[in-house]
C-alpha cells in the first residue's frame, strides 16, 4: 500500500485538523455508536472537510474491526484520510509478530496513530518495563508501519504531566517516534490538566528543542481543551486532535466545530475546503442526532444560542450595526441572529424581531409602544414568549392592525370531564362547541388525559372543514409550574410545539387551570398554521 497524502484543505498538508469523534469520543458516557452510526459520522465529517477521520481501534475492538472492514468497500472520501488507532508492541516480542500491531495493517487504513506513553511514572508502574525498552517499542512499532507504506501519527499519551516530572524522559520518547519515521509527534494533555499559558510555553520549548513536527491533543477537565489546543497552535502545532461537539471521556475533549471556529474566524486559517466553514452548524446538529445527544444550545458558533440576544441595549446595538454585538457574521458558520423577547425586551427589540417574523413595525411606533407594554405585562404575568416565536408573531401581528382575513375557528366553549372508573381506568372526555365554514359544531373525543381528549374533539370537529389539520400534529408539550402561588393553586405555563411534518413551530399558554393554559397554546398552533397558508 502505498502512503496517501491528506486531501481536500487549501493547506495541503501544511496543517493537520484530525477528528477523534469515532474512538476519543465514542467514550463519552451514554454513546454508543453502531457501525451504520459510525460510517455515517465519517462522512459528515468528510463532507465538512476534515484532514483525518480516526475510525477507531481495530484488533481490540470487534466493532471498530468490522467498521474499517466495511469502509474498504463502502466508504469513498473525498477529502480525509481514514486513520486506525493501536497501541505499540507489547514488551518481549516484534512489531511484526504483534497480534494487534498486525491488526492496524489489515484495517486496510492508510494512516495510523499509535499511543505511547512518555510519563516516567508510567513506563515504570503502568508498563513495567526500562525507558529504554519503552522507546524500542516505539521505535520497532513506527519502522515497522512505516515499511509497510504507512503513514504513522504518534499519541504521546500523558505528555505534560511526565514533561513536568521528567522532561528527558519524555523527550527520549519523542526523540524514538520521530527517528524512526512518524510524521507528527501529538502531545497529548490525557489528564486534561493542564491551562493554555503553561502548556504552550511546554509546546514552544519543545518545539525549540527538538524541531519536531507537533500535534496536539486536549481533554477538557479545565474546561479548556479548545483554548489550550489554539494555545498550542499558537506555539507552533500544526496537527490539531478534536472531536465533534467536545464528545469524549470524563469532562470531554477539544470540541472540532470551537477550535476549527477560532482557526478559520480568527487565526485566519484555511483548514476547510473554500466555503466549508458555513457548513459547521448543520454538522454539529447531524452529528448530535446520530449519537443521540441533544444539541447543545449555547455551544460556542454551532449553538442555536451562539447569537441569541436578550437584553434591550444589546438590540438598540445591533439595530444600528449587527456586528456591534456578534463576534463575527453568524451566517459564516452556518448559524443565524436571534433576537430573544421577554421582559427585558425593549422597542429595538421588539422591532428587530417582528422584521424577524416578517411583522414590519419600524413604521408603526403606537403598535410598536403597545406590543412593547403587552409583552411585559405578559411575561410579568407568566408568559415567555422566548421559545414562543409563532404566539408571538401573532401577538405582534395583532398588535399592528394586520385582520387575519378568516381565522380557522371561533370557540363558543369547551367542557372536559375526568372518570374514574371503579376497575381503576381513568379516561378523559371533552366536548367542545366550535364555529367553523359557517357552521356550528359540536364534536366529543375520549383521551388519556384532558389535553389529549380536548386536542382529539377539536379535532373531531375541525377536520372536515379544514383540509390541512391531517398534517398538523402534537411535536412536544412541556409544563411549568410557575412560582408565585402555592401549592395547586399555582400558575402553570404550557409550551406547545406542533409540526406539519416540514417544520416547527412553538406556542404558549398560561392559566390557573392546565386545561385552559393548554386550550390556548393550542389555539395559537392551528390559527399560526392557517396564517402560514395565506401569507
Amino acid at each position: 500500500m502505498t502512503r496517501t497524502e491528506p486531501a481536500g484543505t487549501a493547506l495541503g498538508d501544511e496543517f493537520h485538523l484530525y477528528d477523534t469523534t469515532l474512538r476519543d469520543g465514542a467514550q463519552r458516557e451514554g454513546i454508543s455508536y453502531s457501525v451504520t452510526d459510525k460510517l455515517a459520522v465519517a462522512r459528515l465529517l468528510d463532507e465538512l472537510g476534515v484532514g483525518f477521520i480516526e475510525g477507531g481501534w481495530p484488533g481490540a475492538l470487534p466493532k471498530d474491526t468490522e467498521f474499517f472492514a466495511k469502509a474498504a468497500g463502502e466508504l469513498s472520501l473525498k477529502h480525509a484520510v481514514l486513520v486506525a488507532f493501536g497501541a505499540t508492541r507489547k514488551a518481549g516480542t516484534s512489531a511484526e509478530k504483534d497480534a494487534q500491531v498486525r491488526a492496524l495493517l489489515d484495517s486496510q487504513a492508510p494512516a495510523v496513530t499509535l499511543v505511547a506513553k512518555s510519563d516516567l511514572r508510567h513506563i515504570e508502574r503502568a508498563l513495567k518495563v526500562e525507558v529504554a525498552e519503552a522507546c524500542e517499542m516505539v521505535r520497532d512499532t513506527v519502522e515497522f508501519l512505516v515499511r509497510e507504506g504507512r503513514r504513522v501519527f504518534v499519541d504521546l499519551e500523558h505528555f505534560f504531566d511526565g514533561y513536568a516530572v521528567s522532561p528527558d524522559t519524555a523527550l527520549r520518547v519523542a526523540d524514538a517516534a520521530a527517528g524512526a519515521g512518524a510524521d507528527v509527534v501529538v502531545l497529548c494533555d490525557t489528564n486534561g490538566g493542564q491551562l493554555p499559558l503553561g502548556l504552550a510555553e511546554t509546546v514552544r520549548e519543545v518545539k525549540d528543542r527538538t524541531g519536531f513536527r507537533l500535534g496536539i491533543h486536549c481533554q477538557d477537565d479545565t474546561s479548556c481543551a479548545v483554548a489550550n489546543s489554539i494555545a498550542a497552535v499558537q506555539a507552533g502545532a500544526t496537527h490539531v486532535q478534536c472531536t465533534a461537539n467536545g464528545y469524549g471521556e470524563r469532562a470531554g475533549n477539544a470540541d472540532l466545530f470551537a477550535v476549527t471556529g477560532n482557526l478559520v474566524t480568527k487565526l485566519g486559517m484555511e483548514v476547510l475546503p473554500t466555503g466549508n466553514a458555513a457548513e459547521l452548524t448543520r454538522v454539529s446538529h447531524a452529528l448530535a442526532e446520530i449519537a443521540n445527544i441533544a444539541p447543545y444550545a449555547h455551544q460556542a458558533y454551532v449553538g442555536a444560542s451562539a447569537f441569541a440576544h436578550k437584553a434591550g441595549l444589546h438590540a438598540s446595538a445591533i439595530k444600528v450595526d449587527p456586528l456591534l454585538y456578534n463576534h463575527i457574521d453568524p451566517p459564516s458558520v452556518g448559524n443565524d441572529m436571534r433576537v430573544l423577547v421577554t421582559e427585558m425586551a425593549g422597542r429595538a427589540s421588539l422591532e428587530l424581531k417582528g422584521r424577524e417574523l416578517g411583522v414590519d413595525l419600524a413604521g408603526r411606533p403606537e403598535a410598536l409602544t403597545s406590543a412593547v407594554r403587552k409583552v411585559k405585562r405578559l411575561e410579568a404575568e407568566g408568559w415567555s414568549f422566548e421559545a414562543a416565536d409563532a404566539s408571538l408573531e401573532l401577538l405582534l401581528r395583532r398588535e399592528a392592525g394586520e385582520a387575519f382575513d378568516e381565522p380557522p375557528f371561533v370557540l363558543e366553549s369547551y367542557r372536559v370531564v375526568l372518570d374514574h372508573r371503579a376497575d381503576g381506568e381513568i379516561v378523559s372526555e371533552a366536548t367542545v362547541k366550535v364555529h367553523v365554514g359557517g357552521q356550528r359544531v359540536i364534536a366529543t373525543a375520549e383521551g388519556n388525559g384532558p389535553v389529549h381528549a380536548l386536542d382529539a374533539a377539536l379535532r373531531e370537529a375541525l377536520t372536515p372543514h379544514l383540509s390541512w389539520l391531517d398534517s398538523v400534529e402534537l411535536a412536544d408539550y412541556k409544563v411549568r409550574i410557575l412560582p408565585g402561588h402555592p401549592g395547586t393553586d399555582a400558575v402553570t405555563r404550557v409550551l406547545v410545539e406542533t409540526t406539519d411534518g416540514s417544520r416547527e413551530w412553538t406556542t404558549v399558554g398560561v392559566h390557573g387551570n392546565i386545561v385552559e393554559a393548554s386550550w390556548l397554546a393550542l389555539c395559537d398552533a392551528l390559527v399560526h398554521k392557517s396564517l402560514r397558508l395565506t401569507t
